[in-house]
């Protein structure tokens, strides 16, 4: 009888991270910087990831492939030549406006609070000076009853009178002078 062969475990190596971005970062950025009028195909894409980002776009086509499908299936691109992963694809509404930057949240800073007191007692004198203050009222319906015919005699005493108040006058802006031709 032969002996049972030992079990021999693999240790698996954990996985390096990638050196490049992913699928999807780099095939937005690549249809963004070519700005191609028509969109930019999957061939253009290629090409400037492989150029760019120095990796092997043999291996990377398949995920590029499923990518541009998916994207285009969410409405992230927007395929404007072809079906499938072929044909010719310019970013949608969605994707341009995250794809500038990504938002990072930052920690509010905390402002000391005001004490409340302070602004109620700078308000308290505004209010009292506008109810100490009389308005302005129209003439009564007494004196619009009376005809402007009939003046009001002054006594001799009252001889000084006050100056009439001048009328407010608009300022008037000097004319500009006439424009000259532009230098060509």
């Amino acid at each position: 009888m032969e002996a049972p062969a030992a079990k021999t475990t693999k240790t698996k190596k954990p996985k390096a991270p990638a050196a490049h971005p992913p699928v999807a970062e780099m095939v937005n950025a690549a249809i963004r910087d070519l700005k191609e009028r028509g969109g930019s195909s999957l061939v253009a894409i290629k090409k400037y990831v492989a150029a760019t980002y120095k990796v092997d776009t043999v291996k990377l086509a398949p995920f590029m492939k499923r990518y541009l499908k998916s994207a285009v299936g969410a409405g992230t691109l927007v395929q404007t030549k072809g079906t499938g992963a072929s044909g010719s694809f310019k970013l949608g509404a969605a994707a341009k406006k995250p794809a500038a930057k990504p938002k990072v949240k930052k920690p509010k800073a905390v402002k000391p609070k005001k004490p409340k007191a302070t602004p109620k007692k700078a308000k308290k004198p505004a209010a009292t000076k506008k109810a100490t203050k009389p308005k302005k009222t129209t003439k009564s319906p007494k004196k619009a009853a009376k005809p402007k015919s009939a003046k009001k005699t002054t006594s001799p005493k009252k001889t000084a009178k006050k100056p009439a108040a001048k009328p407010k006058t608009a300022k008037k802006t000097p004319k500009k002078a006439a424009k000259k031709p532009a230098k060509k």
